[in-house]
C-alpha cells in the first residue's frame, strides 16, 4: 500500500499551552481516527539553536529529543498537520511517501 510517513520532532518537556508536544500529536491523531502512532526518545540530538542534548545521568529529565511518527494516507497527514497547528503547536515535521504493508508467515 502507498501512504505517507509523517514524523514530528519535539523535546520531551516542550509544553504547548498545557500538554507536552508529543502528547498533542498523539491525542490529535487518535481523535482524527488514525490507527496508530509511536513516540520514541532519542539518546542525543540538537535542533535549530545548535544546543546538544544527550542522555546522561547528570542531565535533567525532559530535555531529550522525541520523535512522534505515523504511517498514514495523504489526507490523514494533512488533517493531522492541520489539527496540531490548530493547537498552536509549532512542531517541525517531515512528510515522505512510503510503501507499507503487513508481513505474514507462510504457515
Amino acid at each position: 500500500m502507498e501512504g505517507v510517513y509523517l514524523r514530528f520532532f519535539v523535546h520531551e518537556g516542550h509544553r504547548l499551552h498545557g500538554p507536552a508536544g508529543l502528547r498533542v500529536a498523539l491525542e490529535q491523531a487518535k481523535r482524527a481516527g488514525i490507527r496508530g502512532g509511536s513516540a520514541m526518545r532519542a539518546i542525543a540530538g540538537y535542533g535549530r539553536h545548535g544546543v546538544l542534548h544527550e542522555d546522561r545521568f547528570v542531565e535533567l529529565a525532559g530535555d531529550l529529543p522525541v520523535v512522534v511518527e505515523f504511517v498514514v494516507s495523504d489526507a490523514e497527514a494533512a488533517t493531522l498537520i492541520e489539527l496540531v497547528g490548530a493547537e498552536r503547536a509549532s512542531l517541525f515535521y517531515v512528510k515522505a511517501p512510503v510503501e507499507f504493508g503487513v508481513s505474514r508467515d507462510g504457515g
